[in-house]
């Protein structure tokens, strides 16, 4: 499985988007259900933000980990303590278990950065015993992320590659209302249900939301390490404009969106 999300090192991305999953991961858990002694298995798990939610939100029996990313996989394993959590790197359009292995298969923020989400889906709903539930959620980056869209359209203002980078952006899979849904119940999932969830991104000053994306991280991130460095003066320069918004630089508070979609394995 390929990926769109690149990731240089795991602090970046705790920086830049894994603080924010760990506040959406108990918003997700409470939606999804879950419940003592079950086996459960997160998909695309990153540094563990609902890895490590899952073991607290009930006393379940078993938590796989899986993730694509070797640098996913060893900074989940260095942090984790917990005997019922297992940790491997493995594709999410190939899971290596067997069928009707879990009771729940959840992913957290990860089915827009795989090319193939349908597929990921089916074989979530394969792994998942009858009864059993699949979930996941995605962030809204159109309509709901104007942290993220401040820079996007920051960046289209300035260049033919910005407007690119925004239509990519704002167009990844499983992002439009009902689009995770209709994949669910394509691939046979029932009693099917989408939500919204919303967590506010908090932000100290400028340099607190520039310099994860400014060092490369995810994907905006690496549309600015491609930039010379005129274009990265310029872009710098225009992001803080927009920013601080004519204030002083210091705080600042976003609403974020994301969809959420469960549905039952029959």
């Amino acid at each position: 499985m390929t990926s769109s999300f690149n990731v240089h090192n795991a602090a970046g991305y705790e920086r830049l988007m894994g603080r924010w999953s760990k506040r959406l991961a108990p918003l997700f858990i409470d939606f999804c259900g879950l419940a003592d002694g079950e086996k459960v298995l997160d998909v695309g798990c990153g540094t563990g933000s609902l890895t490590f939610a899952l073991a607290e939100a009930a006393a379940v029996g078993q938590i796989t980990a899986i993730d694509f990313s070797p640098v996913f996989v060893e900074a989940a394993t260095r942090r984790n303590v917990d005997p019922r959590i297992s940790v491997l790197q493995a594709d999410a359009c190939d899971l290596p278990f067997d069928d009707d292995t879990f009771d729940r298969a959840f992913a957290l923020l990860v089915l827009h950065f795989v090319p193939d989400a349908g597929k990921a889906v089916a074989e979530m709903r394969r792994v998942v015993r009858s009864g059993g539930t699949v979930g996941a959620v995605v962030w809204d980056h159109l309509g709901g992320m104007p942290g993220m869209r401040m820079m996007v359209d920051t960046v289209a203002a300035l260049s033919e590659d910005g407007r690119q980078l925004r239509s990519r952006y704002c167009f990844q899979p499983m992002m439009q209302p009902s689009e995770m849904k209709r994949t669910f119940v394509e691939h046979g999932l029932v009693e099917v249900v989408e939500t919204e969830l919303m967590i506010r991104m908090d932000y100290q000053n400028f340099d607190d939301y520039w310099a994860p994306i400014a060092a490369g991280e995810g994907p905006l991130g690496k549309y600015v390490a491609a930039l010379d460095e005129v274009e990265r003066v310029r872009t710098d320069a225009a992001v803080r404009n927009a920013y601080e918004a004519g204030r002083p630089n210091g705080p600042r508070s976003f609403a974020n969106v994301a969809w959420a979609c469960k549905g039952i394995v029959p």
